[in-house]
């Protein structure tokens, strides 16, 4: 008993001491029992005039000695508080948009989360100027200087393993920041996952038209015509094709993937509130809402006309927000925006109320990368960082196949054959998905999951996390 009381109280002076005092949080509305591990929400500076926000969970296990694991989701420009509230945090939102309730299969059980709102205008993050234009380089040296920052704030967790975590377009801003912080021998860095991430334009596009197909979306005229007009030689492109007749017949496909009322996130879900592409106007908080990402598919006509689209309704100085397809942000939104529970997460008063995605940092964002090869490639060659790409099967916005042609083209020495991985419920063993292993990089899918992992499918999320963490076999 002696002994458990020491630890305790070790445990307690080891976060008290050196963790910002301002920025831990006393009382968090929505929870009916308040947490018994710390928490603490404020500001990471990166420079004069960017405030990146960010909400840290210390973790429920051991933290003094569990890894750090920095979480980012994508858009560009959507809140990676997302993560932390409806995906893999210790306490889930629920539909009154009120209340709380504790995660089982929260991955702070076993690491401390920071979870970063990423560029500057995300969510609670500002810019003093409010500057909304950047791009994948200016992003990932911001979140390279929060990483510092953090770790200047919360000396000690220096010495803690650090990972970097994220999906969708965090398939861009996980690698950049990793090549960063590979070079920085004061961070602890151990390695990185991606889930459900875009990795490469070119895959990407190519795989999602054979997901169509093989999911039975697409007629069979339509299969033979873009068989006729996209491929030859026995090797097709859907991607930037030169002929007219194979991109209209491209543009079908998006069209069926992304307009028709089908969840492109999770093919076999349903379609939550308005039908993608739509526009709604929301009394409650007087703006415009639009749901749509025109950003995942940047280089078509489609994607011209969305933003064209979207830049009308700026200069018409219209109140936008920009939620993602099939989604309901409501019950995140009225949580966030309480006043409550700002003060709470010592958010000022002047900052802009929450959204899930910003319109205006996605309209202004400006991508610099075909593929993420070149940082892969860099990582792997130092031999000394675990990294993980995994993928839920049935999502359509970064698809399992795409990311399988990513990992494959790398040329790493396979030492474990695409084989069944398992986790357990309350049936006993249960098959989560397929892995393939090279070295120090996995490929791993779960089965029946779309495009946010944890949210599908918790407890298998939970388990491949935790082997990955652990670097145990999966």
């Amino acid at each position: 008993m002696i002994s458990l009381v020491v630890l305790i109280l070790v445990v307690h002076v080891f976060v008290a001491e050196s963790a910002p005092a301002e920025d831990e949080i006393i009382y968090l509305p929505g929870l009916v029992k308040q947490s018994s591990f710390r928490q603490y929400s404020g500001y990471l500076n990166t420079s004069e005039n960017k405030h990146l926000h960010y909400w840290f969970v210390a973790s429920q296990g051991h933290p003094e000695r569990d890894p750090v694991v920095l979480w980012l989701n994508g858009g560009p420009g959507c809140s990676s508080l997302d993560g932390l509230l409806n995906e893999h945090g210790p306490f889930l939102i629920q539909p009154d948009g009120k209340t709380l309730q504790y995660n089982p299969y929260s991955w702070n059980m076993i690491a401390n989360m920071l979870y970063l709102e990423s560029p500057a205008e995300v969510g609670f993050s500002y810019d003093d100027n409010k500057q909304y234009r950047t791009n994948d380089t200016e992003v990932s040296f911001n979140n390279y200087l929060a990483v510092k920052e953090f770790f200047r704030l919360f000396p000690e967790y220096k010495k803690n393993e650090f990972y970097i975590t994220g999906e969708s377009y965090g398939g861009i801003y996980v690698p950049t920041l990793a090549e960063r912080v590979m070079t920085d021998w004061q961070i602890n860095f151990k390695g990185m996952a991606v889930g459900n991430g875009l990795s490469s334009w070119e895959y990407n596009d190519n795989s999602l038209v054979y997901f169509a197909y093989y999911h039975g979306l697409l007629e069979s005229s339509l299969w033979s015509d873009l068989q006729k007009f996209c491929c030859s030689g026995g090797k097709c492109n859907f991607h930037n094709n030169k002929d007219q007749n194979c991109m209209s017949k491209v543009m079908e496909v998006m069209y069926l993937v992304w307009y028709s009322g089908l969840n492109a996130y999770n093919l076999y879900a349903d379609c939550i509130g308005v039908v993608p592409g739509k526009t709604r106007f929301d009394e409650n908080q007087k703006q415009l809402v639009i749901h749509d990402l025109g950003i995942l598919f940047p280089k078509n006509e489609m994607s011209l006309l969305w933003r064209k689209k979207l830049q009308g309704l700026f200069q018409s100085h219209m109140d936008v927000r920009l939620d993602p397809p099939c989604t309901n942000t409501t019950a995140c939104s009225n949580y966030l925006n309480d006043p409550n529970v700002r003060k709470a997460l010592h958010i000022p008063p002047f900052v802009q109320k929450w959204e899930m995605c910003s319109a205006k940092v996605n309209q202004n964002y400006q991508t610099l990368y075909s593929d993420m090869k070149e940082q892969y490639l860099k990582l792997l060659a130092a031999r000394k960082y675990q990294i993980l790409v995994y993928n839920g099967d049935v999502d359509m916005a970064c698809n399992f196949m795409g990311d399988e042609w990513f990992v494959d083209s790398l040329q790493q020495k396979i030492q474990v054959n695409r084989r069944t991985w398992l986790y357990k419920d309350e049936n006993g063993d249960q098959v989560g998905g397929f892995v393939k292993e090279y070295g120090n990089l996995t490929f791993l899918t779960i089965k029946g999951a779309g495009h946010m992992v944890p949210s599908d499918k918790p407890k298998a999320a939970f388990t491949f996390f935790s082997h990955f963490l652990r670097k145990e076999p999966y």
